[in-house]
């Protein structure tokens, strides 16, 4: 049997009549053959977004005109649609689209999620509704596509059937979460939307975006903490910033990143007790995403800017480029998620942290950490029960990434806070200038804890020597 793609003839949506050719890539995202434009169950990427533009701007203005009230149980259930027919109606406007169906997901719990992140219902329209959407041209391998709104502050990704169904299911405990703790790494929804179009569910979640695109970022990780097959593909190498995996971590940054004690503890209790939540939903499968600006490199590249060089590296970026523009959503830096502390509305960040953690690597260099934890709606459902059983028979099954959800959460924060992140070493130098500033006396080790500091991560198969020894010969990394 032939398993290559065939291309397919079809009538695209918003087309006047006319059959293009298509084809399939990956999962249910292809590329037009003719004009190249990227296709999502066979809708055109442009007919896509204004679909979402127009149906979010509908029901956001709609639910304007519903009174302020505390969100109930049923609210979670509820699913409001609107039809769009191009020739437009007394409620819609017309379009040059096809007809299209758009429906909206629990609006008044979404409502309530927005409000608390402190997102105005004008400024959502503004950011996702005023300008076109981008498309992001590095989706991944999941047949996702994603978009950005032109400001930076939104991420909208399509997801699958089951996907959104998980997340319906896990509102209720979002909910609650999100109410007890705003300190957390996991994704902030503000919501849920479905495109009927062609006949076809086009799912869609709005999200906070990790990766602002004004600050380059030189490195990009997307970490598990397993092994097996857990390095980027020669094809992902060829891209301007790949996204590398964990065996490309050890082996790239096998000192890890090192971070002040501070940073560092706040960092491991919020993984421990996001870990702890995505247990309890039985989820699993999930990752940190992660993007490394090292602000020494891009002063380098500007000063190769500055002097005509143009072999800098691509994506440099001058200060008297974009800057940051006002902050609409709270809670959403890498740092505020890890302090649980909002910035003033509107505020911007200092040009020195712009919203990362910082940091350092081994040779002390500054960096800006963005990190926050995705693809949470994975539940380890039968299939995924027999996908690790499969897995294990051939391999190790301690190191293979799907796993049930207990073990899997336990090796996340072990690979975490034990290989990509550390402390940096409190080492008593008797230089003053050279003394670090947060870490207490209380955290430096004593002799007998530096030798039982581990020499494996957990149950990832990777060895690595303790890092507290490792460091004690180094010269003392300082803030400046």
């Amino acid at each position: 049997m032939n398993n290559n793609p065939v291309p397919v003839t079809l009538q695209m949506p918003g087309s006047s009549g006319t059959t293009q050719s298509m084809k399939k890539t990956i999962g249910h995202r292809g590329v037009e053959t003719t004009t190249g434009e990227t296709t999502y169950k066979k809708t055109t990427s442009s007919a896509l977004k204004g679909a979402i533009q127009l149906g979010i701007a509908h029901t956001v203005g709609s639910l304007s005109q519903k009174a302020e009230r505390d969100v109930l149980m049923q609210d979670f259930v509820v699913v409001e649609s609107i039809f769009f027919p191009s020739e437009g109606s007394n409620l819609t406007p017309a379009h040059h689209y096809s007809d299209f169906r758009f429906k909206t997901y629990a609006p008044i719990a979404f409502r309530y999620f927005r409000e608390l992140f402190g997102i105005r219902p004008d400024d959502y329209l503004y950011s996702l509704c005023n300008e076109p959407l981008i498309e992001l041209s590095n989706p991944g391998a999941s047949g996702s596509l994603f978009y950005v709104s032109s400001d930076d502050e939104f991420i909208i990704k399509t997801v699958q059937h089951k996907e959104a169904e998980f997340l319906q299911k896990l509102l209720p405990g979002y909910f609650m979460n999100i109410n007890q703790n705003k300190r957390t790494l996991l994704p902030k929804f503000y919501g849920l939307y479905c495109v009927q179009a062609g006949g076809k569910n086009i799912r869609i979640v709005v999200m906070n975006n990790l990766l602002p695109r004004i600050i380059p970022m030189h490195l990009k990780y997307d970490l598990k903490g397993s092994t097996y097959k857990r390095r980027a593909s020669p094809k992902e190498r060829e891209k301007a910033v790949p996204t590398y995996k964990d065996l490309d971590f050890i082996q790239d940054l096998p000192d890890g990143l090192l971070m002040e004690a501070d940073n560092y503890n706040a960092l491991s209790k919020t993984i421990q007790r996001d870990c702890l939540l995505l247990q309890s939903f039985k989820i699993m499968d999930y990752s940190l995403l992660m993007g490394i600006h090292n602000m020494d490199q891009a002063n380098r590249e500007r000063e190769r800017v500055y002097s005509g060089d143009s072999g800098g590296s691509e994506g440099a970026v001058t200060p008297d480029q974009r800057r940051p523009q006002a902050q609409k959503s709270l809670y959403c830096t890498a740092m505020e998620s890890i302090q649980g502390e909002a910035r003033g509305k509107g505020a911007l960040d200092s040009e020195d942290h712009m919203g990362g953690i910082p940091g350092r690597n081994s040779k002390g260099e500054r960096l800006l950490i963005y990190i926050g934890i995705i693809d949470i709606l994975q539940s380890y459902r039968f299939i995924k029960k027999l996908e690790h059983s499969w897995k294990a028979l051939v391999h190790d099954g301690d190191t293979v990434s799907v796993h049930r959800p207990g073990f899997y959460a336990e090796r996340f924060q072990q690979f975490m806070c034990n290989t990509v992140f550390r402390k940096i070493p409190c080492v008593q130098s008797g230089r003053p200038d050279l003394l670090p500033r947060t870490p207490p006396p209380s955290d430096c080790p004593t002799e007998a804890e530096a030798n039982l500091s581990t020499s494996s991560v957990g149950s990832t198969g990777v060895t690595t020597s303790s890092p507290r020894l490792r460091y004690l010969n180094r010269p003392l990394i300082t803030y400046v």
